[in-house]
């Protein structure tokens, strides 16, 4: 495979490599699934890092919903 010197990322180039043919419509489909859960996943794996080190509770963030002008 020809190395291109256009400025990908390393996410870009590794999945130009892994399909470089046309794929069907629904590997397409199932490739799109997996990327949206892998980042779906990591969103939800900082949020909650988030939530530990401000020290959130689920009755403050109730508090919160029901009262927002603390």
């Amino acid at each position: 495979m020809t190395e291109l010197s256009l400025p990908l990322s390393n996410v870009q180039m590794e999945l130009l490599r892994l399909y470089s043919t046309n794929l069907s419509e629904e590997d397409l489909k199932d490739l799109k699934m997996v990327l949206a859960r892998f980042f779906a996943e990591r969103s939800i794996k900082l949020a909650n890092k988030i939530w530990d080190e401000k020290g959130f509770t689920d009755e403050g963030m109730d508090k919160l919903l029901n009262d927002p002008a603390q």
